[in-house]
C-alpha cells in the first residue's frame, strides 16, 4: 500500500474517532501560481449563514471561481449551499475535505464558528491553499499571530471577511485621517448594541438530543467536548467562551477597523476591563467598556481607546447628535470624526470641517464594485494584496481580543506583543488555549 494511499487512510479512520493528529504535522507548502484568466477551485469549510453568504458571493464572481467541495457539519443548515453545487462533493469533517481535495482545490473559504477558524484556515495555508476567513481571524491572541506567520511561510493570498475594508467611504475616511486634518489624536471611543445573544451565564444548560443533521463532535472540533443543548448551536455560541469571542469578536473588527487602520494603530502597551455584570468561565458578561493604551506613533501621541457594549460614549463628544446604535470617534485637537456605523461606510467631521478642508486625493487602491471578495480573488490572480490580509487582520484580531483577556482577568496588565506576555500570570490562559485531540496547531518556529 502506499503511504499516500495508508495516510489518507488513517486521516478518514481518525477522524471518524475524533483524533486525526496531522493537523498540527502538516507540511509546508508554497502556493501554486493561479492564471489571470484561471477558474480558481473554491472549498468551503462552513456553508451555512454568513458562510452561506461567502459561499454565494465568491461563487457569483463574473472573474470565474469553480466550487469544488463543501464541508459543513450541519446538514440542513447548509442545505441551500450543497442544493446550489450539486456538484460539489460534500464533507463534514475539514481535515477529511482538505486531504481528499488537495490536489483539487487552490482556496478555502472558512466561515465556521470562531473556535474552528485557525485550525481549518493553518491546515489550509500549510496546504499552500489561499484563505478567505471570517472575522474575528480567530479565537485566541496567539492563534491571530500564527495565521499570520503561516500565511507569511506559505505565500498565499489572504483577507479577513471584515467586508467594510472594500468600502470606498472608509478608504476615504482613512486618507482624511492620514493626511493630519483631526490634528493631534489622543483619544477614540468605539461602541456596539451587542450582544444580542444570550450572555452572563454562568451554569452550563442540561444536555438535549441531537438533531439528526448536526454532526456534534465535528462542530465542538477543537473545543472541550460537552453535550449538545441548543443554546450553543446554530447561533448563540457566540457569547460561550469555549465556541465564540462574544461582542468584541463579533464586532470590533468591524467597527474598530476605521479609526485602527487610519491611525497606524499596532498592539496596545496595557488594556483593563470594567464589566457590567460578573464576569464567569462559561459566557461573556452582558456588557462593558475595555481602555486600550497605545504608544506614540510617529508625530502621533500615545491615545487612549475605549470599546463599549451596552454602553455609549459621553454624549458630549457628539457635539449634539443623537449616538447611533454602534459606531466610532477619533477625537482629534482639530475636530472629531464620527462615524455613525459598524462598517466605517460613513463619516461626519465634528462640530464642522476645518477650514479650507477637501478630501485629499487617493492613495489608497479602490475596490471594483467595493466587493470584498473580488478584491480577494484578484490578489490570488496575481493582484496587489488585500487590505484586510492576514498580516493586518491578525493585528487588529490581536488587539480586539486582549480586550476579552482583559474582560477575563478583571486587571489593568501590560502587554509585550513581541512575546505574548501579560504583566499578571493570569493573563496567559487566556492568550492560547488547549486543543482537544486532532485539532492541535503545531507553532510556527
Amino acid at each position: 500500500m502506499s503511504t499516500r494511499t495508508s495516510r489518507r487512510n488513517f486521516l478518514k479512520a481518525t477522524a471518524a474517532a475524533g483524533a486525526g493528529f496531522w493537523v498540527a504535522g502538516m507540511p509546508d507548502l508554497y502556493a501554486k501560481p493561479v492564471g489571470p484568466n484561471d477558474r480558481i477551485n473554491i472549498g468551503i469549510i462552513g456553508g451555512g449563514g454568513q458562510g452561506g453568504g461567502n459561499l454565494n458571493n465568491v461563487a457569483q464572481q463574473a472573474n470565474g471561481t469553480n466550487i469544488v467541495a463543501i464541508c459543513d457539519v450541519d446538514l440542513n443548515r447548509a442545505a441551500a449551499g450543497f442544493n446550489a453545487h450539486p456538484n460539489a462533493r460534500r464533507y463534514t469533517d475539514f481535515r477529511v475535505m482538505l486531504d481528499l481535495e488537495r490536489n483539487n482545490i487552490d482556496a478555502v473559504v472558512v466561515s465556521t464558528p470562531d473556535h474552528c477558524h485557525a485550525p481549518a484556515s493553518i491546515m489550509a495555508m500549510r496546504m499552500g491553499k489561499h484563505c478567505y476567513t471570517e472575522k474575528p481571524l480567530t479565537h485566541s491572541v496567539w492563534e491571530a499571530r500564527q495565521m499570520k506567520l503561516v500565511a507569511a511561510q506559505n505565500n498565499v493570498k489572504t483577507q479577513m471577511g471584515n467586508q467594510g475594508t472594500s468600502n470606498n467611504t472608509l478608504r476615504t475616511a482613512v486618507e482624511i485621517v492620514r493626511a493630519g486634518t483631526l490634528g493631534a489624536v489622543r483619544e477614540v471611543h468605539v461602541w456596539t448594541n451587542r450582544p444580542i445573544w444570550p450572555q452572563n451565564i454562568a451554569q452550563r444548560p442540561a444536555p438535549q438530543p441531537t438533531p439528526a443533521t448536526l454532526d456534534w463532535d465535528r462542530w465542538i472540533g477543537p473545543a472541550p467536548y460537552r453535550e449538545y443543548n441548543q443554546a450553543y448551536a446554530p447561533f448563540a455560541w457566540r457569547g460561550w467562551w469555549d465556541f465564540g469571542t462574544g461582542a468584541i469578536g463579533d464586532m470590533a473588527c468591524h467597527t474598530m477597523n476605521l479609526p485602527y487602520m487610519a491611525l497606524n494603530l499596532d498592539a496596545p502597551t496595557a488594556v483593563s476591563a470594567i464589566s457590567n455584570t460578573p464576569v464567569n468561565n462559561e459566557t461573556a458578561p452582558m456588557g462593558c467598556v475595555v481602555t486600550y493604551e497605545f504608544p506614540a506613533r510617529g508625530t502621533q501621541p500615545p491615545l487612549t481607546m475605549k470599546w463599549y457594549e451596552r454602553n455609549l460614549p459621553p454624549r458630549e463628544l457628539f457635539h449634539g447628535r443623537n449616538p447611533s446604535g454602534s459606531g466610532s470617534l477619533i477625537i482629534g485637537a482639530t475636530c472629531t470624526m464620527y462615524s455613525p456605523s459598524d462598517y466605517g461606510g460613513s463619516y461626519e467631521l465634528l462640530p464642522q470641517p476645518p477650514a479650507g478642508f477637501q478630501v485629499p486625493q487617493p492613495s489608497l487602491p479602490r475596490v471594483p464594485g467595493q466587493n470584498h471578495h473580488r478584491e480577494w480573488l484578484t490578489a490570488i490572480r496575481g493582484g496587489a494584496a488585500t487590505m484586510s490580509n492576514f498580516d493586518y487582520a491578525s493585528r487588529l484580531t490581536e488587539t480586539a481580543l486582549l480586550g476579552n483577556v482583559a474582560i477575563r482577568v478583571g486587571q489593568r496588565f501590560t502587554w509585550n506583543a513581541e512575546t505574548l506576555q501579560g504583566s499578571l500570570p493570569q493573563v496567559a490562559q487566556y492568550v492560547r488555549r488547549e486543543y482537544r485531540r486532532g485539532y492541535e496547531i503545531e507553532a510556527v518556529r
